[in-house]
């Protein structure tokens, strides 16, 4: 099996209907809750990196001047629109928007778990592996900078960190990985984690 195939075997192949992780996880949850739906991309770049690092896994860096987590490293993805059929499509069209892949590009290859935000989204990850070829064209309002990490580092407990804050008058705990000057932290880091949980023990090579 290729790597497509393989990380089929691991993800959810349906949406959750409910949200499993959140970042209340290790703090209560407030009492009232309102959530608006997004999704994100994990867009798995496979064909162009057969290297010695292997598969990789592609991250933006958000500008400075946006009202919400600016300067932050995120997924590609956003709010669901009334026009959206599905997580993926939502996924997928912001992905577009942001850095300019094509979803044509994109094979899906499954789903993790919902995660809700303290900052009020209940995210939908998707993960797809993108074909060889694809082109990147940031949005300069939203994107600074798109980069890769090697998909092995990031499954790499060894790689990951919990750490605590005091936001928005409460104390949380979160997951953080560092790589080369990146910091990747909060409800990115956690999916990470969800991710590398499911792929625990699989090859990460392209090509069996």
């Amino acid at each position: 099996m290729n790597l497509l195939e393989r990380l089929r075997t691991r993800l959810l192949q349906q949406a959750p209907d409910v949200t499993e992780h959140d970042d209340y996880d290790m703090v209560p949850r407030p009492a009232t809750f309102g959530a608006a739906k997004a999704a994100v991309l994990l867009p798995v770049v496979a064909q162009r990196s057969l290297s010695e690092e292997g598969p990789m896994l592609l991250f933006t860096r958000r500008t400075d001047t946006l009202a919400r987590h600016s300067g932050q490293v995120s997924f590609p993805g956003g709010r669901c629109e009334a026009g959206d059929l599905s997580p993926v499509e939502t996924a997928l069209r912001e992905t577009f928007e942001e850095t300019g892949i094509a979803p044509s590009f994109v094979s899906m290859a499954g789903y993790l778990d919902r995660y809700l935000t303290g900052t009020g989204f209940d995210i939908q990850p998707v993960v797809g592996v993108l074909a060889d070829g694809f082109a990147q064209v940031p949005d300069p309002r939203e994107v600074a900078e798109i980069f890769e990490v090697p998909l092995a580092f990031l499954c790499d407990p060894a790689n990951r960190r919990r750490e605590s804050r005091e936001l928005g008058g409460t104390r949380r705990n979160f997951y953080a990985f560092t790589y080369k000057e990146h910091e990747i932290w909060g409800a990115t880091a956690a999916i990470i984690v969800n991710l590398a949980q499911r792929l625990d023990g699989i090859s990460l090579n392209h090509e069996d």
